[in-house]
């Protein structure tokens, strides 16, 4: 992913609402479920990360775009923001 395409989905990304919450449990595998599910309808989401999680934001982003096979696009404060075209019909379309 080109440096022109993480800026235009942060753009996109100033405007929604977080959709889930990272807290002291961690990464389950309920969690990875519905952000998987999650990405497939929506393709770009943001997550909050309480305080009590057990590890620091970025850390849980990677990991969490690791086991969804998304795009860790930013961390900002305490809020993580991931990317995964729809392979069936895109609705972002990226610039090149």
């Amino acid at each position: 992913m080109t440096s022109k395409q993480r800026a235009y989905l942060r753009g996109l990304a100033n405007t929604i609402e977080p959709i889930f919450q990272v807290g002291k449990s961690g990464i389950s595998d309920n969690l990875i479920k519905q952000v998987d599910e999650a990405l497939e309808a929506r393709e770009l989401i943001k997550i909050n990360v309480l305080e009590t999680a057990p590890d620091d934001v970025k850390n849980i982003g990677n990991k969490i775009s690791e086991l969804t096979n998304s795009v860790f696009v930013q961390a900002i404060g305490n809020k993580i923001t991931l990317y995964r075209q729809n392979r069936k019909e895109a609705k972002i379309i990226l610039p090149n």
